[in-house]
């Protein structure tokens, strides 16, 4: 980078996160018999196949937000699933069913809201503040919880 090159701060947080890429994620040591965290687990291969260099704000977000999400999700019983925490506001939760990107610096959650209204979440990367939270799921007790993470088999971190 030259003197004069400008970065936006969603540029420098990625460059700064470039070094969890390369394995030196850090994580407090958990309580006694907690499940691995995120940061203890090696990457899966699909996600270091490509520099980080070359993958736009987003993109490296979402990846890492399906990683947080598996490990969130694994740790679940069969009668709960997960759904989004709208922080900072009373707007509730977002029972998530989908995640994108919009490269370069957008992610979007898809689900529905605990109406049952459809739930639309648009981030800015330089703004992305995630609580993942575990909900009752819905329906007969004998159907499975869904679990978003692990459908999204076409996803870079499968």
């Amino acid at each position: 980078m030259t003197r004069d090159e400008i970065k936006t701060s969603a540029e420098a947080h990625e460059e700064s996160a470039l070094d969890w890429m390369r394995g030196l994620a850090r994580c407090a040591p958990p309580v006694a018999n907690a499940a691995p965290t995120v940061e203890q687990e090696p990457l899966p291969p699909a996600l270091t196949r490509e520099p980080p260099e070359a993958k736009s704000p987003a993109r490296w977000a979402y990846e890492r937000v399906l990683l947080y999400l598996r490990n969130f999700e694994s740790q679940l019983d069969r009668q709960h699933e997960v759904a989004l925490g709208f922080t900072g506001s009373d707007a509730g939760i977002l029972r998530i069913e989908g995640i994108g990107f919009f490269d370069p610096d957008i992610l979007t959650f898809y689900g529905q809201d605990e109406g049952g209204g459809r739930t639309q979440l648009i981030q800015h990367v330089s703004q992305l503040n995630v609580m993942l939270r575990a909900v009752p799921k819905e329906g007969p007790p004998e159907d499975p919880p869904r679990r978003i993470g692990f459908r999204l088999d076409d996803s870079p971190v499968a």
